[in-house]
C-alpha cells in the first residue's frame, strides 16, 4: 500500500502574529486578575530574570564602549594621517622657501657684484657643470654664442674675479678659474699701484689661498693688500678684485718676493656667475 504524504500545515505570519497577542492578552489578564496566585512565580522569575538583565546590561555597556572606543581610534587615526600629510606638505614648502632664500641671497649677491663693475656689459648664467676635484678649477655655464659669449670675457661672482672663458659652444661655454694650476694672472696692488704674477695653485688651495709671485723687492706692500687685475694684462680687464695677500717673503733667487693670497670668490660652492661680455682687447683697440 501505498504510504499517504504528510500534509504540510503552512501558518502565515500575520496568523502567529494575533496568536501572539492573544496569548499575551491572557497572560496579562491572568497576571493581573490572579496576581496573589502568581506571586510566587513573579518572584522566581524576577529571581531568575534580573541576574541575566544586569549580565545583558553589563555586556551592552561593555559593547557600547567598545564599539565608541574603535570609532574614536578611527578617527584620531584619519586626523593622525592628515596631520602626516600637512606636516609633510609643510616641510616641502619649508624646504622651497629655503631654498628659494638661498638662490634669492644668491642672486642679491650677483646683482652687487654687478653694480660693483656696472662699467662694463655683462650677462647672468648658472653652473652646470665642474671637474671632479672638488673646487670649481674648471667648469661649464649654460650660455654660449648665441648669448653673445665669447672666448677670454671675463668671469666675475662673489665680489671678484672666477676666471675666464676658454671654450665656447652654441648654448654652454667652459670657464678656467684662477684657482686652476695652469691659470695666470697679471695682478696688481690696488694701494701701490706695483705688479704681481698670480698663479692657481689646486694644492695650495687647501689651505684657502693660491700664489703671488714676482713681487718688487722695493714695493711697499704689506700683509691683506688688495690685489686686483692689473692694466697691463692681454686678456683680463682691469681693476677686478682677486684677493686679499698674506704671508710675503723672499723668493728662492734673493731678485724678488713672493706671498700668498686669499681669493674672494668661494671655489667649492659656485651656483652664479657673471660673464663680463667685452674683451680686453676690443677696450684696448
Amino acid at each position: 500500500m501505498k504510504r499517504r504524504k504528510a500534509r504540510r500545515v503552512y501558518l502565515r505570519p500575520k496568523h502567529l502574529l494575533y496568536a501572539l497577542l492573544f496569548v499575551g492578552v491572557v497572560l496579562i489578564y491572568i497576571s493581573y486578575r490572579y496576581k496573589d496566585s502568581f506571586a510566587p512565580v513573579k518572584t522566581w522569575v524576577g529571581d531568575l530574570v534580573t541576574p541575566m538583565q544586569k549580565g545583558i546590561n553589563t555586556i551592552g555597556t561593555y559593547l557600547t564602549e567598545q564599539i565608541e572606543l574603535m570609532d574614536s581610534k578611527a578617527e584620531l587615526q584619519a586626523e593622525n594621517e592628515a596631520l602626516k600629510a600637512e606636516i609633510e606638505s609643510l616641510k616641502i614648502q619649508n624646504s622651497i622657501l629655503v631654498s628659494d632664500g638661498y638662490e634669492l641671497a644668491a642672486l642679491r649677491e650677483l646683482y652687487e657684484v654687478g653694480q660693483k663693475y656696472s662699467d662694463y656689459p655683462m650677462i647672468a648664467a648658472s653652473v652646470i657643470a665642474k671637474d671632479s676635484n672638488g673646487y670649481y678649477s674648471v667648469f661649464t655655464i649654460d650660455k654660449g654664442s648665441e648669448d653673445g659669449i665669447a672666448k677670454d670675457m671675463n668671469v666675475i661672482a662673489g665680489n671678484g674675479l672666477v676666471g675666464i672663458v676658454t671654450e665656447v659652444g652654441k648654448r654652454y661655454a667652459k670657464v678656467r678659474s684662477i684657482i686652476d694650476d695652469v691659470s695666470y694672472v697679471s695682478g696688481m696692488f690696488l694701494k701701490t699701484n706695483d705688479t704681481c704674477d698670480v698663479k692657481g695653485d689646486l694644492e695650495l688651495l687647501e689651505d684657502g689661498y693660491i700664489r703671488v709671485e714676482s713681487i718688487r723687492l722695493n714695493a711697499e706692500v704689506e700683509e691683506n693688500y688688495e690685489i686686483v687685475t692689473s692694466h697691463i694684462s692681454d686678456k683680463y680687464l682691469p681693476g677686478i678684485l682677486i684677493g686679499y695677500v698674506s704671508n710675503i717673503e723672499m723668493d728662492s733667487s734673493n731678485m724678488a718676493r713672493t706671498a700668498y693670497l686669499m681669493p674672494v670668490v668661494d671655489f667649492e660652492h659656485l651656483e652664479n656667475v657673471l660673464v663680463i661680455t667685452e674683451l680686453k682687447k676690443t677696450m684696448d683697440e
